[in-house]
């Protein structure tokens, strides 16, 4: 019986089509976003929001301050790690690193920033549409390096990570009277939505297929707004967690809106307010034990240049606390997070 030999460009195709009916290897994560998932960005532009400094990055390998807004690392950082790729995902603006770097990986997220180009302004930070703009700059160095079909490979296949939102409202809404005079809070949280509608169809046509769609946390939990909360010293704000719910209603909508819309498409709605408020209100189930105050300073106000190098009140293990400072989660936080995500990523994207 005659031997058959399948020729190297017919093997080929075979394993490609294996490759797309199993599910493709996720080769990079891309990151966008605000503070949640800035891992430096905002160290090279001209703005206040910065954390390259210390105590941030204490406990991030070498212990040395990168500009993520943590003690450690980001929640970004932890799902890269978990589908086997990079521990830590690299600024875009960093110099450091080059598109050999990127190819695995890429942050283009700025600390600060929002849906809301205002909410950019506040602080001079990176409005997400300049973020897209670095995006495409990207792919353009990428299929440089590459090879554009390699290139196409890795901008299809990636996971493409969305965190953003908080800032448009406690930065922005509730502190500068501009948008309170143009909308209600309602009107607002369409506004936001539209812009978001944009920006997920923007990546979609740059040739995005895998997403991973952040909502918003319990943002009245947060150390600051405990601390500030006039009507119930240190307890929860509730007018703002019941915002928080209502914005990640309209956010599922969206997503469920746009997952029919956009063939091939697959964008999964990582809501993180219950998790969250799981952790704050219980956090000796997850081996911590603080929640209403974080590790930095007093843990009531300090973050960026607040939370610095010389307050004695800054905690000495930050493994203990949920919150780094007053505005954002630690390292261990991040991490259960993650991994609390993690298990729908991984059977939705291989």
């Amino acid at each position: 019986m005659a031997a058959h030999y399948l020729s190297a460009s017919t093997l080929c195709i075979i394993f490609t089509t294996l490759i797309s009916i199993v599910g493709a290897k996720v080769p990079a994560i891309i990151v966008f976003g605000d503070s949640s998932v800035d891992s430096g960005n905002n160290n090279f532009i001209d703005t206040m929001a910065r954390a390259n400094f210390q105590p941030y990055g204490r406990d991030y390998p070498g212990g040395h301050p990168t500009g993520r807004f943590c003690n450690g690392r980001l929640s970004s950082d932890f799902t890269s790690e978990a589908y086997g790729l990079k521990p830590t995902v690299p600024a875009y603006l960093d110099p450091s690193y080059n598109i050999s770097d990127f190819a695995t990986g890429v942050c283009f997220a700025s600390a600060g920033t929002g849906y809301d180009n205002s909410t950019a302004g506040v602080l001079g930070v990176i409005p997400l549409w300049k973020e897209v703009e670095y995006y495409k700059e990207y792919q353009h160095k990428l299929a440089a390096y590459l090879g554009h079909r390699k290139a196409a490979y890795i901008i299809r296949e990636s996971l493409y990570l969305v965190s953003i939102g908080t800032n448009d409202f406690l930065e922005n809404y509730y502190t500068l009277p501009d948008r309170r005079s143009q909308f209600s809070i309602s009107q607002y949280q369409d506004f936001l939505i539209g812009i978001a509608e944009v920006f997920l169809k923007d990546l979609y046509k740059l040739g995005a297929r895998k997403m991973s769609f952040t909502g918003i946390s319990p943002m009245g939990c947060l150390p600051l707004e405990r601390a500030t909360n006039l009507d119930d010293p240190f307890s929860c704000t509730r007018s703002f967690n019941d915002l928080a719910i209502d914005f990640n209603g309209r956010l599922r909508m969206l997503v469920r809106k746009l997952n029919k819309e956009l063939i091939g498409m697959r964008i999964y709605f990582a809501n993180p307010y219950d998790i969250i408020w799981d952790i704050v209100t219980k956090p000796s189930r997850y081996g911590l034990e603080v929640s209403s105050s974080a590790c930095c300073g007093t843990g009531l106000f300090e973050m960026g240049f607040l939370c610095g190098q010389d307050n004695p009140l800054t905690c000495s293990d930050a493994n203990k606390f949920v919150f780094w400072d007053a505005f954002h989660p630690t390292e261990k936080t991040n991490q259960i997070v993650s991994g609390y995500f993690f298990k729908h990523l991984k059977n939705l994207f291989h």
